[in-house]
């Protein structure tokens, strides 16, 4: 029997060559994607990550996406390589471009490195958005189309706009922290597929009841 597509396919529905279970494509090992997160874009969505902008090895920092993403076409993940130095008379970087300009180069504790981007489970992220460097996104958070994200978004929100702003919670604080204790994307395929109508119904009782089976 089957419990769903297979998280380590490329394309879960061979029939749909936009939609790329991204997991399966990245090499960089500083870009973590958890298993069923997607990118959707009809122009190669395998090459998700040139998406992944100003990603230097020698910085180190990681980009990190949950399990069971949802990414619209157009996003950028902008990491922390694109810092220039702020606390210097000039944001200028002489020493990129070689000649004797390169005795400019700063070393890291010079740049502003804001650290890891990471990414929750169960996020939606609409068309053409931009993530700054270092930036949380929670889980279940809906990003809208067009969206800067640079500030942390938490769990359960809706954002959108630029600059960003949470518009709202998609739940009372009671229900969000219920669906952060449950964790359904830990869940085996099996019990997921089981619980699939009450896992996509608005229905609150239902979903209450989901910790008990």
């Amino acid at each position: 029997m089957n419990y769903g597509p297979n998280p380590n396919s490329i394309y879960p529905n061979p029939n749909i060559k936009s939609l790329c279970y991204i997991k399966n494509v990245v090499k960089n090992p500083n870009i973590i994607i958890g298993d069923y997160t997607y990118y959707d874009d009809v122009n190669n969505p395998e090459d998700f990550e040139r998406h992944v902008t100003h990603h230097y090895e020698f910085i180190g920092d990681k980009l990190i996406i949950g399990k069971f993403c949802a990414i619209g076409k157009g996003i950028e993940f902008i990491m922390n390589g694109a810092n220039h130095r702020m606390n210097s008379v000039t944001t200028y970087p002489f020493n990129i471009m070689e000649n004797g300009w390169e005795i400019s180069t700063p070393s890291l504790c010079d740049l502003p490195i804001k650290g890891d981007t990471v990414i929750g489970n169960d996020v939606w992220f609409g068309q053409n958005v931009t993530v700054m460097p270092g930036i949380h996104i929670g889980d279940g958070c809906i990003i809208g189309a067009n969206t800067t994200v640079a500030k942390d978004i938490p769990p359960y929100s809706v954002a959108a706009g630029n600059p960003c702003r949470v518009i709202r919670k998609r739940f009372d604080d009671k229900m969000i922290e219920f669906l952060l204790k449950l964790k359904w994307w830990n869940w085996s395929p099996e019990k997921i597929l089981k619980n699939l109508d009450v896992l996509c119904s608005h229905d609150i009782e239902k979903i209450k009841e989901l910790d008990k089976n």
